[in-house]
C-alpha cells in the first residue's frame, strides 16, 4: 500500500501528528509519500501532487475538514479514497481523531474500512468558461457590501421558484448540509441522499424556507444589486470570485464524486451527535 500524506502545515499540531502517522504506517510496511513543501522526514519521499495522487492507493490528510476539501478538489481526476485525521474544532468529514490514530491506521492497512461515495457540485458562470469550479460542500452567492440586502432570484431548470431580499444564498450538497447551510437555517441531510439544498442567508422575510431539490436539477442564482456593490461567490469556503455585471451562477450535480473512508456505517450521524450537540 502507498499512502499520500497531506498535512496542513499551517496548524501547529499537524507536524507532530503527521510524523506519528508516518511512524505507524511505515512500521506496518506502508510506503508514505509527501508533498514537496512537507519535508517532515528525510527518509520519506516527496513528490509532485499529480504523481502522488496517481501512484497512491489512499490519501491521508492531517488537518480539518478544509484540508479534506482541498485534497478532494486537487485530486479530483484520480478518485482516490480520502481519510482525514481531524485537528479542527468540529470535523464532519474526518473519521479519525488524533487519539484514534494507531487504531484507525491499523484498520486502514488491514483493509477494514468502508468507502462512502459523496456527490459534488459543478459551478459555472454561463458565458465565462474560465469560471468553472467544483465543490464538495457548497457554493455561496452574496453581495460584496454586507451592509445592504440584495434581491436574489432562484431558478430550477429555467423556472423561477424563489425570490427574496437578503444577504445571500447557499447551495449545498448533503455532505455540506452540516456546514454553512446549517448555520443559515438549512436542514441536515443524510449524506447518502442525492439532493441540492438551497438556503437563503438572512432573508428579509419569514416566508422563504430552504428548499431541497433533486440532484438532477439545474439551479441558477441571479442577483440584482441596487447600488455599486459587486456580487461574489465562493466554493467550499475558498477562492472568492467577483461576478461580471449581470452574470448568474449555475449549479448542477458533478460527474465527479469523492470517496471518504469510514470505519462504521453511520459515522456521519455519530459526528453530528457528538459534535453538533457538544457531547
Amino acid at each position: 500500500m502507498k499512502v499520500y500524506l497531506i498535512p496542513n502545515t499551517s496548524k501547529r499540531q499537524a507536524i507532530p501528528v503527521a510524523k506519528r502517522a508516518i511512524e505507524i504506517l511505515t512500521s506496518l510496511g506502508v510506503e508514505v509519500v509527501l508533498p514537496p513543501q512537507a519535508r517532515l522526514n528525510e527518509n520519506i519521499h516527496c513528490m509532485p501532487p499529480a504523481q502522488a495522487y496517481e501512484e497512491a492507493d489512499v490519501v491521508l490528510t492531517v488537518g480539518g475538514d478544509g484540508t479534506i476539501l482541498h485534497a478532494a478538489r486537487a485530486g479530483l481526476a484520480y478518485h482516490k479514497p480520502i481519510l482525514g485525521v481531524n485537528l479542527g474544532r468540529t470535523g464532519f468529514l474526518a473519521t479519525c481523531e488524533v487519539e484514534q490514530l494507531e487504531e484507525k491506521l491499523s484498520l486502514l492497512v488491514a483493509g477494514s474500512y468502508l468507502l462512502d461515495d459523496r456527490m459534488m457540485l459543478d459551478i459555472r458562470v454561463p458565458g465565462y468558461g474560465a469560471w468553472n469550479s467544483t465543490a464538495l460542500n457548497d457554493v455561496a452567492v452574496y453581495s460584496s457590501d454586507r451592509r445592504k440586502a440584495t434581491h436574489y432570484d432562484v431558478y430550477c431548470d429555467g423556472l423561477k421558484v424563489n425570490q427574496f431580499r437578503g444577504d445571500g444564498v447557499v447551495v449545498s450538497t448533503p455532505t455540506g448540509s452540516t456546514g454553512y447551510s446549517l448555520s443559515a437555517g438549512g436542514p441536515i441531510l443524510d449524506a447518502h441522499i442525492s439532493g441540492l439544498i438551497v438556503t437563503p442567508i438572512c432573508a428579509h422575510s419569514i416566508h422563504v424556507p430552504p428548499i431541497v431539490f433533486s440532484a438532477e436539477r439545474k439551479l441558477t442564482i441571479c442577483a440584482q444589486p441596487e447600488g455599486n456593490e459587486s456580487i461574489c461567490f465562493f466554493c467550499d469556503g475558498a477562492n472568492e470570485q467577483v461576478l461580471p455585471e449581470g452574470a448568474s451562477v449555475e449549479i448542477t450535480r458533478s460527474r465527479h464524486s469523492i470517496q471518504l473512508i469510514e470505519f462504521q456505517a453511520g459515522d456521519q450521524f455519530r459526528a453530528i451527535d457528538e459534535k453538533l450537540k457538544g457531547r
